[in-house]
């Protein structure tokens, strides 16, 4: 198991070796609500306003906040709870009727799109807890997640198959994305990497070229351990631009020790 400690410093590590723009978080779920408000410093809307999910995870990964989320705080008729297993779907948005006409053309598209969407299943949950890693408040999370760009996601997927290659997949729901990175690594601990989605970008304050990925944090040790290993080799973040007039053997020879 990684530990809240742990990962602390790995994140520090993490953002010196990718220069990320924002703090990679933790993510928890809580069968409890006691146990969700028992966390140090968490945050949890009391006077009413709701928020999206996308919007409360910037507050942790930008803002740093300690971020407690409940199915109170999210609006009922978007999929924010049904998610994260807070609660079962709203019948207007499974059924397709919500998204008629707004992101789908037909009901048959919009019900096919709530249908396949990767969610935590509901009944057990009663929160969520999203901290940056370097409060080390969630010991351990059950995902980490970050933000980046796609030159600094594929340097770190290059790090996940570092020492165990794997070839690494990611989905792609359309609109409500998150179902794609937290909701699916919430929902099975897979890597999940995501486009997100409009929503997110619009709400969530998402930048145009961030990417999204979601994963148990032993796979996230994994991946800077390989960041570290790709580092030795000489691929590193940034990457420079090698010119397209130059003859690309000598970088290649470099790299490979072949002309």
């Amino acid at each position: 198991m990684t530990t809240a400690a742990a990962l602390k410093d790995l994140a520090n590590e993490l953002a010196g070796l990718l220069k990320l723009r924002s703090l990679p978080i933790g993510m928890k779920l809580f069968a409890e609500r006691e146990a969700l408000l028992a966390v140090p410093g968490i945050r949890i809307s009391a006077d009413g306003r709701r928020f999206t999910t996308c919007q409360l995870v910037t507050n942790a990964r930008l803002g740093g906040q300690t971020i407690g989320i409940v199915a109170e705080s999210v609006l009922p008729f978007t999929g924010c709870a049904s998610v994260i297993g807070l609660k079962e779907p709203d019948p207007r948005l499974a059924s397709g009727e919500t998204m008629t006409g707004v992101w789908f053309e037909n009901r048959e598209a919009a019900h096919a799109h709530q249908n396949e969407m990767p969610r935590v299943a509901p009944g057990r949950w009663q929160g969520l807890a999203a901290s940056p890693l370097r409060t080390a408040r969630l010991d351990p999370p059950d995902i980490v997640l970050f933000y980046a760009n796609p030159a600094q996601m594929i340097l770190f997927i290059n790090g996940l198959q570092w020492r165990n290659y794997r070839r690494i997949g990611f989905s792609v729901t359309g609109e409500t994305a998150c179902a794609d990175s937290w909701g699916r690594a919430l929902a099975g601990g897979e890597i999940s990497l995501s486009i997100p989605c409009y929503a997110e970008r619009r709400y969530g304050g998402v930048a145009d070229d961030e990417l999204a990925i979601a994963l148990p944090p032993e796979e996230f040790e994994a991946g800077i351990v390989g960041l570290r290993g790709l580092d030795k080799a000489g691929l590193r973040y940034p990457i420079l631009p090698y010119s397209t007039g130059n003859d690309p053997g000598a970088g290649l020879a470099r790299s490979y020790g072949i002309t």
